[in-house]
């Protein structure tokens, strides 16, 4: 059972058969809708490319293969940050936040290791309506990177500032200056005179 509406894997299935199409790729083990919903249990329940190869009856390698290549699709989708952003201007405002995506650890991985989470993972911003409604996610920095390093990095701060959009974030993001704004503060670290 997977947790995501029917809609979804079909959506991604239409993307992929236009893929192919467009690609002359004309037979696969799996079809169209399969390969969708291999990706999306990957993604949805973070299993092993041997499980999900045994539960679809194939190798790990090429479970591997389709959900990457799927991957590639819907990145492709994607909007980039300023097509994100299409439509926002003066007196809108989004949130903007990091999140820190774990991985596995290995000896080589020191740059993915966060000592804010204590844990290996890749930096990823997000930025979203008020609402939570998603807008744009950025790719994936090593865990080491700082939320306002990745949000310079990544031109969020530069795309806010260029269309007047106020941007809401935490404490992360003191310094960005510009249309970001830091009002949450834990309650230990509020001044004297909030409190």
């Amino acid at each position: 059972m997977l947790d995501v509406p029917h809609e979804l894997v079909e959506h991604v299935s239409w993307l992929l058969y236009e893929h192919c199409r467009a690609r002359n790729i004309r037979w696969r083990k799996l079809g169209r809708f399969e390969q969708a919903l291999l990706t999306l249990v990957h993604l949805r329940k973070n299993d092993t490319f041997s499980e999900l190869g045994a539960g679809f009856g194939m190798s790990q390698a090429t479970a591997w293969r389709y959900v990457d290549e799927t991957l590639d699709v819907l990145v492709s989708w994607a909007p980039g940050l300023h097509e994100a952003l299409t439509g926002l201007g003066e007196g809108d405002h989004v949130i903007v936040d990091g999140t820190l995506t774990r991985t596995g650890r290995v000896r080589a991985d020191e740059p993915y290791y966060s000592m804010k989470h204590r844990k290996h993972g890749m930096n990823v911003q997000v930025i979203t309506r008020p609402d939570g409604t998603p807008l744009w996610f950025s790719r994936a920095a090593p865990g080491r990177t700082r939320d306002l390093t990745a949000a310079r990095a990544h031109g969020i701060v530069q795309a806010c500032l260029t269309r007047q959009i106020l941007a809401l974030a935490d404490r992360a993001y003191q310094g960005a200056g510009a249309t970001f704004r830091t009002p949450y503060y834990h309650h230990r670290e509020q001044p004297e005179h909030c409190q």
